[in-house]
């Protein structure tokens, strides 16, 4: 029997109401997943099921929120084809290495990668200057960016939209609003590519995944739009706020418990 039907329908619901938050905050701010993944877990599948039900309702979210921000014309796919292949690869080798490769390490580093990036936020100037589609990027620095970052999104996932969106403050000339324009989009590659590799594997609970997916492009949908209309003044302060979320329940998990 699928484990999604031995799911009560009270558990359903409660798992699509945590997506279509994870999706507006996502869609915002990155850190969706640290959300879902708890969600799954404490709905009781196993630790690879987790993973992959929650890329297949991620990748819902994602496509929404990167679509959203095509539309309205805050990324340009030209400008990132070495990223969006980069990313690609990246996730699916994490995701293949996901069952033979122990992930504690990295569940151990993390707290403090999020920590740094909250000090970022909060001490750093975040760059304000007007950004066109047509501003020169370089995109040498796209490679080794997109393969770490989709690497991690296969292996793991939690923060990668907020990892996108602080690296790419940090290397290219872009405001907030596209920063989180490239996150998103990078965030759909990986956790695409990734989704794959993991239904090869059957480590989906497909039921499960679509319900929480459709609550999740809900939620990005929405989330996207606020975001876009809101720009840095409103982004700012809650991607601090999803970062150090973050820290302290990785912290917490990984560190004291």
């Amino acid at each position: 029997m699928p484990f999604e039907m031995m799911v009560s329908p009270e558990v359903v619901l409660i798992l699509a109401v945590v997506a279509f938050i994870a999706g507006f905050i996502d869609a915002i701010a990155g850190g969706g997943g640290l959300l879902t993944i708890p969600a799954l877990m404490m709905a009781g599948l196993p630790g690879h099921l987790v993973l992959g039900t929650n890329k297949l309702a991620a990748t819902f979210g994602s496509a929404t929120a990167a679509l959203t921000f095509y539309r309205r014309k805050l990324f340009n796919p030209s400008q990132w084809q070495p990223a969006l292949i980069a990313t690609a690869i990246g996730a699916g080798l994490g995701a293949w290495l996901a069952d033979a490769l122990p992930a504690e390490w990295i569940n151990q580093m993390l707290p403090a990668v999020i920590f740094a990036c909250g000090l970022y936020l909060l001490f750093g100037k975040t760059p304000e200057q007007p950004s066109h589609n047509d501003s020169p990027i370089q995109q040498r620095r796209q490679w080794p960016q997109g393969l770490g970052l989709g690497f991690y999104d296969g292996v793991a996932g939690p923060g990668t939209g907020a990892f996108w969106t602080v690296s790419t403050l940090l290397l290219y000339p872009l405001e907030l609003v596209r920063a989180s324009g490239v996150a998103r989009t990078m965030n759909f590659v990986s956790n695409g590519m990734a989704l794959g590799v993991f239904a090869l594997h059957g480590h989906v609970a497909w039921v499960l995944g679509v319900s929480m997916g459709a609550a999740l492009m809900v939620g990005a949908f929405l989330g996207a739009r606020t975001a876009i209309a809101g720009g840095s003044k409103l982004i700012r302060p809650v991607f601090i706020l999803v970062v150090l979320a973050l820290t302290a329940r990785l912290a917490w998990q990984h560190w004291f418990h």
